[in-house]
């Protein structure tokens, strides 16, 4: 079936440049065919106007050499525009055009792969999500029954917002996160807690805006972080002179 679905897409894909060639050739075969009737037909002319005494046969002769070099010039067609030369090449190139992405699919397509639709994607991301919801509530609740002295209780946190946040919930991940750095502060988190806070809000609230400040005076001088907090801290300064 994936065949048949390549092929049909090919032919989809070259049949305006097929169509276009075709028509051009086509047109160049009505251009000649043209210029050789109009060029026999001044022939006939000159030939009636001969046996008519309307011309001398001198000047029949002339004008016969004439229209016979025309005949001549139509009848050869151009380089740029000869069938002979251009259309069979770009013919090849579009035969070759699906054989060279059947060749590209080959090398790391599967096409023995059974469809998956999108409706069972959707109902199994969805299973998951559940599952994923389940995992993290009995996390909180275990974290929340944990004693403050419990030296686990930051590291828990701190997985708890690496998870929410993996899934895009930063109001979530930057709850947790702050529960860490109630737990013991570090630059680092605190930057990171900024951020997930501005993610959430959409803008650098009045609170993340401290917890940058607060990140940029205790962080390292060589911390990979320290520009975009710096931005941060920019981009928050701004919203608060131009409210």
């Amino acid at each position: 079936m994936i065949w048949l679905s390549i092929l049909l897409l090919s032919l989809l894909a070259l049949a305006p440049a097929a169509v276009q060639l075709w028509r051009r050739s086509q047109q160049i075969k009505d251009e000649r065919g043209s210029a050789l009737a109009l060029h026999e037909a001044q022939l006939s002319e000159i030939d009636r106007d001969l046996a008519a005494d309307l011309i001398a046969p001198a000047e029949h002769d002339i004008a016969r050499l004439e229209i016979q070099r025309r005949i001549l010039a139509a009848d050869r067609p151009a380089p740029q525009a000869s069938p002979r030369l251009s259309a069979p090449l770009v013919w090849c190139g579009l035969l070759l055009l699906p054989a060279a992405s059947i060749l590209l699919y080959l090398c790391n397509g599967i096409p023995s792969l059974p469809p998956q639709p999108l409706g069972q994607r959707l109902a199994a991301e969805h299973a998951q999500n559940v599952r994923n919801d389940a995992v993290l509530d009995r996390m909180r609740r275990t974290l929340a029954q944990m004693s403050a002295d419990d030296p686990s209780l930051r590291q828990g946190y701190l997985l708890l917002g690496q998870a929410e946040a993996s899934r895009a919930r930063y109001a979530d991940a930057a709850d947790a996160w702050n529960h860490a750095l109630s737990l013991g502060f570090e630059p680092e988190l605190a930057a990171r807690t900024a951020e997930a806070m501005t993610r959430a809000s959409d803008h650098v609230t009045p609170q993340a805006l401290a917890l940058f400040r607060k990140a940029m005076d205790a962080a390292p001088a060589d911390a990979s972080w320290r520009s975009a907090v710096q931005a941060r801290i920019a981009e928050g300064e701004h919203e608060q002179d131009n409210p």
